[in-house]
């Protein structure tokens, strides 16, 4: 959450002249709708269901960069299909986050308490973005062109 995946996604494609790809932009594309609606709209297991499919989609028919949504790895099946891949998790701190995605917020999952809600999110999420990494990369105080960069340097193409 606020980590860059799509912007550094990219970057990382443009210099490993591949594609990227996201799956959150796989989902609107099949939903029609944006991510925030669709949790608006059809709750966030609708959604989960959505990325899921995506995920696997995008695994098995995308050989460059794969940009997953921020709980996509809670699901234990994309944990799995994520086995013997390159993951990098792009670990943000909380206050690092809260400044990236600002306190009036459009995401759905951030409803209410912005500060209190990423906290508790980073909580969740962080033990198991750690446990299906490969590589781990800080990005706090630093550019999307800087974490490539990093990512350049731990990973190779």
């Amino acid at each position: 959450m606020g980590a860059g995946k799509s912007t550094v996604g990219a970057l990382l494609a443009e210099a490993w002249g591949t594609s990227a790809r996201d799956t959150d932009t796989d989902v609107e594309a099949v939903a029609g709708k944006t991510v925030s609606e669709i949790f608006l709209d059809d709750g966030e297991a609708a959604f989960r269901t959505l990325e899921k499919d995506a995920v696997a989609q995008a695994l098995t028919g995308h050989d460059g960069v794969l940009s997953l949504g921020g709980g996509a790895v809670l699901d234990e099946q994309t944990r799995g299909l994520l086995e013997g891949q390159r993951v990098v998790f792009l670990k943000v701190g909380l206050s690092e986050a809260v400044k990236r995605v600002g306190l009036g917020t459009s995401r759905p999952l951030l409803l209410g308490n912005v500060r209190a809600r990423i906290k508790a999110l980073l909580d969740e999420r962080t033990p198991v973005y750690e446990s299906v990494a490969t590589e781990t990369v800080d990005t706090d105080g630093l550019t999307p062109e800087q974490v490539a960069e990093e990512i350049l340097r731990k990973v190779p193409a």
